[in-house]
């Protein structure tokens, strides 16, 4: 198993695409440059393009015997420089990184100042106007708890349980940078960006503040707020067993 973290600015997401460079495809060269074998990659998630990561999970089975401290150092001498292997470490060989996963935490970043931020740069969402914090606290409280999250997942979507358990769900402000960390037992496409959203709706008063259960109870894509953009979403964890 790999342990990544990444910048995904560059990158059109995890997963390969024909016709777009992806973060799998990348350290799928650097396994091939390594090891002189193109041995396939199964992340922990799908991130869309843009989305950032400083955890993510990947396993390969390979038959190269280089240690693992050793395999760290081969692998980052042939990365990008805005992603990096910080960790590897061998596992049974049904371990799953996706669905062995008991949960993960995310953090959407949003730099509120009137000036931009030019070292945030498609590293967080810009906005200019002071934002209510205290308000977006009080209505991110309202996801906590086991919910059917049909209202904040992308229309298209072809999962049929949307209940997920939300454990963590909070925003917080410092030195501008206002952060909103959720963690759950599981999440689906887009839920973070359309929390986040939904979020700076009730804060902006689009939306009306204490509105998320009847969102929830509803289960209306339309109904909840916007969908954030990418750039200010982070895998931060993801939690195993031991």
């Amino acid at each position: 198993m790999l342990t990544l973290q990444y910048i995904g600015t560059n990158y059109h997401g995890w997963q390969v695409q024909p016709n777009a460079v992806t973060v799998q495809q990348c350290v799928q060269d650097a396994i091939e440059r390594v090891t002189g074998v193109r041995s396939p990659l199964t992340g922990c998630s799908r991130t869309d393009a843009g989305v950032h990561a400083e955890m993510f999970c990947c396993v390969t089975e390979t038959e190269a015997t280089i240690p693992c401290d050793k395999l760290v150092a081969a692998l980052n001498a042939w990365l990008p420089l805005d992603m990096a292997v910080t960790d590897c470490r061998e596992v049974t060989a049904d371990f799953h990184p996706r669905y062995d996963a008991r949960g993960k935490q995310y953090q959407y970043r949003i730099w509120n100042r009137p000036a931009r931020n030019p070292f945030l740069e498609g590293r967080a969402l810009h906005v200019k106007r002071p934002l209510d914090v205290a308000k977006m606290q009080r209505a991110a409280k309202d996801f906590l708890g086991k919910h059917d999250f049909s209202a904040f997942c992308a229309v298209g979507s072809e999962v049929e349980d949307r209940v997920r358990t939300v454990t963590q769900s909070t925003v917080t402000a410092e030195n501008g940078m206002v952060t909103f960390t959720v963690a759950a037992d599981g999440f689906l496409y887009n839920m973070v960006r359309i929390m986040v959203g939904t979020l700076l709706d009730i804060e902006s008063g689009k939306l009306a503040e204490g509105c998320i259960p009847s969102l929830l109870s509803a289960g209306d894509r339309e109904a909840a707020g916007h969908t954030a953009p990418a750039c200010g979403l982070y895998l931060t964890q993801v939690y195993y067993d031991g």
